[in-house]
């Protein structure tokens, strides 16, 4: 009897600890992502190789993908369904200015490019990512 009756209690108390962890986790507050950025200049025969970036993001995103140039300022961020778009100007050793568009397919992955022009060059960088999972430190 006494064995029926805390293998019962045990079950109970396992049910409402399987009813209330729903309410204790949480969804982690950051998504990871896989990134690749390629640099493409025009008349060049060649394009540097591209650059890859684990990285962990907010959920929504307020602001571009980070990298590049630590003088770069982006401004004037827009998020229109699912188009992201930004204005950058760069201080640097090669000053610019541009624009960058990304365009989210689904929740899992994002295709775009930031397009500037530096003395008198036009450089195109080709964004891409893909969704990893979730993460809990999402830059800020």
């Amino acid at each position: 009897m006494i064995r029926t009756w805390s293998g019962r209690l045990a079950a109970a108390v396992s049910l409402v600890f399987m009813a209330l962890a729903p309410v204790f986790a949480e969804d982690p507050p950051g998504i990871e992502w896989d990134m690749t950025s390629q640099m493409v200049m025009t008349g060049l025969p060649f394009s540097p190789p591209p650059t890859k970036l684990k990285i962990c993001t907010p959920r929504v995103w307020t602001r571009p993908p980070p990298g590049g140039d630590s003088t770069c300022v982006n401004s004037d961020f827009t998020q229109v369904g699912n188009k992201v778009t930004w204005t950058m100007q760069c201080s640097g050793d090669m000053p610019m200015t541009g624009n960058g568009e990304i365009t989210f397919a689904g929740e899992d992955s994002y295709t775009g490019a930031i397009n500037a022009t530096a003395e008198g060059m036009t450089v195109t960088i080709q964004l891409s990512g893909r969704k990893l999972g979730t993460c809990n430190n999402p830059i800020q």
